[in-house]
């Protein structure tokens, strides 16, 4: 409404309708109201405050009056765009308008019917679907996932292709709803096919540890040995996971003794850098004076070591310490084992 209009409005009885209906809107309200007024429409209105006092049947009467031209404007429901974007331009300027009206609403965007499954979806398995599309694509889908959601999708794409897909989203400013459709609908079907419904992501070698760690170390150690000649690397995986460096500790003393006569000292002193007193000490325990004070000076003289060249010599210790197990020469005791 003009100021024009509103002051025609105002005149005579008016005032006392827009009085009452601000009465009705509460003082907060009011007073962002009147901040939109000049000072001449404001002095109308109080007027018609005033007469309300003297009358107050006349609230009603001017509510009703309110609530039906309210009524009336549901023709023009559908230039209310129009309408709401020209007030917007006059109060808070022409750029601001066009960024709020031109850019589709969040409930607008048909999110919750094209991307439901994508939003759901494992975040590899959408990283891995992602990593096969265009960088703008990733984008768009990365845009409209939630924040926590869209990062642990992030961290499983490629990293030579994160560049490209961030520089496409930091310049992504608006997305066309037939956009969202075409690629929430294509993307939805590709996960579907390539992933089937109620797939369930399970760590299985995390189980299949847990698992072994609860059978004596007998059992494991046939187990591992299976499993070893068909994936070698697996069964060193889970060797140093059923059965650690720090489990040599329970080794008994001969066991120990004989393990140290089949590994290699400078194996050894490298498994050793960085290791608990505790663990060296049960090693120089069991080998004679002189060779562990020469183990003990070796280990100082390396200098620093790599972390991985440490923890290689570890796992190459903890099969040989199996290897052992398997031919009956040392008893690997695991934490099932009950000992008498």
């Amino acid at each position: 409404m003009s100021a024009n209009a509103l002051a025609e409005f105002t005149a005579g009885a008016g005032a006392q309708k827009a009085a009452a209906v601000l009465l009705g809107v509460g003082p907060e309200v009011a007073a962002q109201i009147f901040k939109t007024l000049d000072e001449r429409i404001v002095e109308r209105i109080a007027a018609g405050a005033r007469d309300l006092r003297h009358d107050p049947t006349i609230v009603p009467a001017a509510l009703d009056a309110f609530v039906n031209a309210m009524t009336s404007l549901s023709a023009d429901a559908y230039g209310a765009d129009g309408y709401f974007r020209e007030a917007t331009a006059r109060a808070m300027g022409l750029d601001v308008a066009k960024r709020i009206f031109d850019v589709p609403l969040e409930s607008e965007m048909p999110v919750s019917e094209n991307f439901t499954a994508l939003s759901e979806a494992d975040p590899e398995s959408l990283a891995m679907l992602l990593s096969r599309e265009l960088p703008q694509t990733a984008a768009v889908v990365l845009s409209i996932l939630e924040r926590t959601r869209a990062l642990a999708v992030l961290k499983h794409i490629p990293v030579e292709q994160r560049a490209q897909i961030m520089r496409r989203l930091a310049t992504l400013e608006a997305i066309a709803p037939e956009v969202l459709r075409e690629v929430g609908q294509g993307l939805t079907e590709e996960l579907t096919s390539s992933v089937p419904a109620n797939t369930r992501r399970v760590d299985g070698r995390a189980v299949a540890i847990e698992l072994l760690r609860a059978v004596p170390a007998a059992q494991q150690s046939e187990v591992v040995g299976e499993i070893e000649k068909d994936d070698p690397e697996l069964a060193a995986i889970l060797r140093g996971k059923l059965f650690t460096f720090g489990d040599l500790m329970n080794l008994t003393d001969r066991d120990m003794q004989t393990l140290i006569r089949e590994i290699d000292m400078s194996q050894l002193s490298t498994a050793l850098k960085g290791a608990p007193d505790a663990i060296k000490a049960r090693f120089t325990k069991n080998m004679s004076s002189r060779a562990g004070q020469m183990l003990e000076d070796e280990i100082e003289a390396m200098g620093p070591v790599k972390l991985a060249a440490v923890e290689s010599a570890q796992a190459e210790l903890v099969k040989t310490a199996f290897s052992l197990a398997e031919q009956g020469r040392i008893t690997i005791v695991s934490p099932t084992d009950k000992m008498v």
